[in-house]
């Protein structure tokens, strides 16, 4: 059979899958599955690509990892989720609340995967994500670790996230914390040791606005075909790094001074380096966390962030008062590209044309947190 699109959706409410028609020309929503329960993240392993895991968060089970080997049809609930090492004795304690982002390791390891929890912990299972153990260089480091910061954060929680493998090299991965110890860290050796990569990155709430850590990072992307070009959605800004450059660029700048540069998703072309989308929200004062304005639009660069094109077609054209959260939006692989965000209203809207129009393609969902392109089928 054809190779097929669907939109693997995790709202608060549990999770929904779309399915593409032929041409993408029309949407078939199956589900949902984990009514109730709250989905953060559900990825499809691109090595197997039948391997389905979610994270989630249940009334009665906490927080916890499901896996799916038969794309949805049935669940099975890790053996060992993700949790933080038993505290020594007159040592306070961590529990998670949340597992928060999901990633595949590196192809040559078949059945590795990462996950990041709220408060901010690394863990990584070899078996498929049935059992998960914590990464101790960084979950135990004396200066990063959330054990020495505390347990402050994003008003939704402090969040370990943007779990990146090089697909070069297996030992080589980036994450980002939006946290108490909030920035970007990369490590060499699979995470036994790491350093913070933050030059260049403004922080508008600390004393020293070029902290070594203390940012926060909204989301982090590098680029499939030369993972040496990152990107990111700061709390301040929107940057890009080109290795083995230390120093950030906020290329955010260019963007309308009456939109700013302020946001959650990021979002990148696979075909072209110089290609990212990203979606604003209002940041100003209060931090109403909505479309400024109420005019909601994705901004489009394809110069690498020297411009950005305004790309709202289809979208309401006032009173939208939503935003699109950092796993939200997303691309999937096809030629035209197809892009993808869901929203805080509980809408999901598509543009099968590189965003020159978007669709609105399932409504009334509860509020959607991630969604993510996946390919099946021969």
């Amino acid at each position: 059979m054809p190779r097929a699109t669907v939109l693997l959706t995790a709202t608060r409410k549990g999770l929904w899958f779309l399915h593409a028609a032929a041409g993408r020309r029309g949407w078939r929503v199956e589900g949902p599955h984990f009514l109730g329960h709250e989905l953060h993240h559900a990825v499809l392993d691109p090595r197997d690509g039948r391997t389905l895991l979610v994270a989630a968060k249940t009334g009665h089970l906490g927080p916890t990892v499901f896996r799916s080997l038969d794309f949805g049809k049935s669940w099975k609930e890790a053996a060992q989720p993700p949790a933080f090492r038993k505290a020594s004795e007159g040592e306070t304690g961590l529990a998670v609340h949340h597992v928060f982002w999901l990633s595949p390791a590196h192809a040559s390891e078949p059945g590795v995967w990462y996950a990041g929890t709220s408060p901010e912990g690394l863990f990584r299972s070899e078996d498929g994500g049935a059992s998960w153990e914590p990464v101790t260089g960084f979950n135990d480091h004396p200066q990063y670790s959330i054990g020495v910061a505390g347990v402050g954060g994003t008003p939704d929680g402090p969040v370990l996230h943007s779990i990146l493998v090089d697909p070069r090299d297996a030992k080589h991965l980036y994450i980002s914390i939006s946290g108490a110890v909030g920035g970007t860290f990369e490590s060499r050796d699979r995470g036994a040791s790491w350093k913070p990569i933050n030059a260049g990155v403004r922080v508008d709430f600390l004393p020293d606005p070029y902290p070594e850590v203390g940012q926060d990072p909204h989301c982090v992307r590098f680029h499939p075909l030369d993972p040496d070009v990152l990107y990111q959605q700061n709390h301040v800004g929107i940057y890009r790094l080109y290795r083995p450059a230390e120093r950030w660029e906020r290329i955010g700048d260019n963007m309308p001074r009456e939109v700013g540069d302020i946001g959650f998703p990021m979002t990148l072309h696979p075909r072209d380096v110089n290609t990212a989308w990203v979606f604003p929200m209002d940041g100003s004062d209060v931090w109403p966390r909505v479309s400024p304005g109420g005019k909601p639009a994705v901004y489009e660069t394809r110069d690498a962030g020297k411009s950005w094109t305004r790309r709202d077609v289809g979208l309401p054209r006032e009173q939208a008062w939503l935003t699109v959260r950092r796993q939200a939006m997303t691309a999937d692989a096809c030629d035209p590209l197809g892009l993808y965000f869901g929203t805080t209203a509980g809408e999901l809207w598509a543009s099968t044309d590189e965003a020159a129009r978007w669709d609105c393609i399932a409504r009334h969902l509860p509020q959607i947190h991630a969604v993510e392109a996946a390919e099946f089928g021969a």
